[in-house]
């Protein structure tokens, strides 16, 4: 599948012409506007499919990184003024080191990376199969803040099928690093069909982002929806039975 084939955002009314829509806070930009803006700052714009990593990414391990973080947050810490002696405080760097490695940013190590069994579809399901309010927690990779919501996946098999608790699996996986929405759908959906051997994967994801409520325009009410659909899912009876399904398609 081409990149460029692939919907990055969900809009009701839809051109039908294939290109990626950005939808933040009621606001739609079209995808080649946006390819001009990859100045730092506020223009926040996914640079590629993979998250942007170096070479030597697992060259020291995970306890070495613990510690090394700790430390350097300890000194963070110190630059904003808080007394790293007070009882609250001085467990605070090695706790924030430790959570980022084992924890929200465990997606980062593909040792992690969930093993996804499969199953001949010996029962002959041939419709979709759709696994609703999928719960997720991200990090924004601009601000290293939160992005928290629900993914709404979809399939038809190809003769296979995988267990329920995997698609969740596959979606935390990648959800556990620092991320832009877009990357994170497309990721996901990328990977559910190189698993499930099938083009006919769809996905909705709809997330609510602290970068935008607790900082810049402290907007609580907004959220963002991404979307992902290939294969059958193109095609516009299919995408409006997933869509109604999800009650997003009236």
């Amino acid at each position: 599948m081409k990149q460029n084939e692939t919907s990055l955002n969900f809009l009701p009314n839809g051109n039908g012409n294939g290109k990626a829509t950005l939808t933040l806070n009621g606001k739609h930009k079209h995808s080649e506007d946006c390819e001009h803006h990859h100045e730092h700052g506020d223009l926040h714009i996914a640079t590629s499919l993979e998250t942007p990593m170096r070479p030597d990414a697992f060259a020291i391990d995970d306890d070495t990184k613990v510690k090394l973080i700790s430390e350097h947050f300890r000194e963070i810490m110190n630059i904003l003024g808080l007394d790293l002696t007070d009882d609250s405080l001085n467990g605070t760097p090695h706790r924030v080191a430790k959570m980022y490695v084992k924890e929200i940013f465990s997606g980062l190590n593909p040792q992690n990376k969930p093993e996804a069994k499969m199953f001949d579809n010996k029962f002959g399901y041939g419709e979709m199969l759709i696994e609703k309010n999928v719960s997720f927690f991200s990090c924004c990779e601009h601000h290293f803040v939160p992005i928290f919501g629900h993914a709404h996946v979809a399939y038809m098999s190809s003769g296979k099928v995988i267990g329920l608790s995997k698609i969740n699996r596959i979606v935390k996986y990648f959800a556990r690093r620092p991320q832009v929405q877009e990357r994170l759908t497309n990721q996901i959906g990328h990977e559910l069909q190189r698993v499930l051997q099938t083009e006919d994967v769809a996905i909705i994801m709809d997330a609510a982002h602290m970068c935008v409520m607790s900082r810049g325009v402290e907007d609580t009410q907004s959220s963002t929806i991404t979307s992902f659909f290939g294969g059958k899912f193109k095609q516009e009876s299919t995408k409006k039975e997933f869509l109604s399904s999800l009650s997003l398609g009236k």
